[in-house]
């Protein structure tokens, strides 16, 4: 099914996308995409959506199943508190990607903007996963309560994650995996830092072969390089700041 988002408002977008999906699409191809929020918020079932262009803020909001295939660049807050399903982005993304995500995989083929995976956490056995091909700026992971981070700095473009500052800022759980080297000026202080050990590698193994498959890349050059990982050193880092 092909959906024209040309002159649609994002409430007449997203109204069309539920639609089809009651009445048995799917998958759907959003052709003409140019800024409208929301797109998938809440979406449930099993629908794939093909979107060509660039959407607007907060996709995938909710979304509890569908895959959703960006064919461009994304916007802020990818993935906001989503459950479930599958974001690819073959393109780069804005601040705050799977924002407080509490399930389902997002995967960027390169890089993304400020504060990406903040807040993630882990809900009813739902272990959120952010792959990021490229960079990332300041506040990687900050306040992270659960789920997994991968950031593989491939993209020798923009800024590139050794760059970033306050990595880890408030983390309290779940675990980050760079690869490549940060110095420790780079980090928040709530953070250590640990070479993956046999679990951690089957983790980044699968994070990794996943990725490449969804941008045609070699898993095992990636997986040659060597990785770190951050993990928190505190449950409750600010803990004494509320107590009396």
């Amino acid at each position: 099914m092909d959906i024209d988002a040309g002159g649609l408002t994002y409430r007449e977008l997203n109204a069309a996308l539920s639609d089809a999906v009651e009445h048995g699409a799917d998958h759907i191809a959003v052709h003409n995409v140019n800024g409208q929020r929301y797109i998938g918020t809440n979406l449930h079932g099993t629908v794939t959506l093909e979107l060509f262009g660039t959407p607007g803020n907060d996709l995938g909001a909710f979304m509890n199943g569908p895959a959703v295939h960006i064919h461009g660049n994304g916007q802020d807050g990818i993935g906001n508190t989503m459950n479930n399903g599958e974001i690819v982005v073959h393109g780069r993304t804005g601040d705050a990607l799977g924002l407080a995500a509490r399930g389902g995989a997002i995967f960027v083929r390169d890089g993304t903007g400020y504060r990406a995976g903040i807040h993630m956490k882990e809900y009813e056995g739902r272990r959120p996963l952010v792959v990021v091909g490229g960079g990332a700026q300041d506040f990687l992971g900050e306040y992270m309560a659960g789920g997994v981070l991968v950031v593989l700095g491939l993209d020798a473009r923009g800024v590139g994650w050794s760059r970033a500052r306050f990595i880890g800022t408030g983390m309290h759980g779940g675990a980050i995996y760079l690869r490549g080297h940060v110095q420790d000026h780079q980090l928040g202080k709530e953070v250590g830092v640990a070479a993956p050990d046999e679990a951690d590698r089957r983790v980044l193994e699968d994070a990794v072969q996943r990725y490449a498959h969804h941008f045609d890349a070699d898993p095992e050059a990636i997986l040659s390089a060597e990785f770190i990982k951050l993990f928190p050193l505190y449950l409750r880092p600010y803990g004494r700041l509320y107590a009396y």
